[in-house]
């Protein structure tokens, strides 16, 4: 599950122009990653209903086909869902994803940025959030169109 800093006091999801707090949650691999430990670097945190969907494979293949760019501009990219690491694990690896996935399976992280929702089924929204170095939400990304995704958040980035 996630683990939150003590700090964490804001009531409601994140807007644009709230610094993110510290959260950790398990990587596809089962490891640890923490929010502090990537800030100085932008981020960009998209929040996705499932692994192996249709939607969910064409906008991460998107992302990966793309992802030279994001490497060439210092972006972090982070895919986060309800999903498993076990999950993840194996997402990633049938699609060659070059990025880490997040396993939020008590969505306390997608409730944190307002990317949850529990019915009529559970699963995240599909909400991007661009983050600066400094972890300040510049950009939130509602209704993502998963072709063009990354040209979307990669203008975007390039314009902070």
């Amino acid at each position: 599950g996630a683990v939150f800093a003590a700090s964490v006091v804001k009531k409601g999801p994140l807007l644009v122009g709230d610094s993110v707090p510290d959260f950790s949650l398990s990587d596809e691999n089962g490891k640890a990653w923490s929010f502090k430990q990537h800030r100085g670097s932008p981020i960009v945190m998209y929040f996705y209903p499932a692994d192996g969907t249709a939607h969910c494979t064409q906008q991460a293949c998107s992302i990966k086909n793309s992802y030279s760019d994001f490497k060439k501009l210092g972006i972090i990219v982070v895919g986060v869902s309800y999903d498993s690491v076990a999950s993840h694990k194996k997402f990633k690896e049938r699609n060659g994803l070059p990025f880490t996935l997040l396993s939020d399976p008590t969505a306390r992280v997608a409730d944190l940025f307002g990317a949850s929702r529990w019915w009529p089924n559970l699963v995240p929204l599909r909400k991007t959030f661009i983050i600066d170095q400094l972890g300040v939400v510049r950009h939130v990304l509602a209704n993502v169109d998963v072709a063009a995704h990354s040209a979307q958040v990669i203008a975007l980035v390039k314009a902070l």
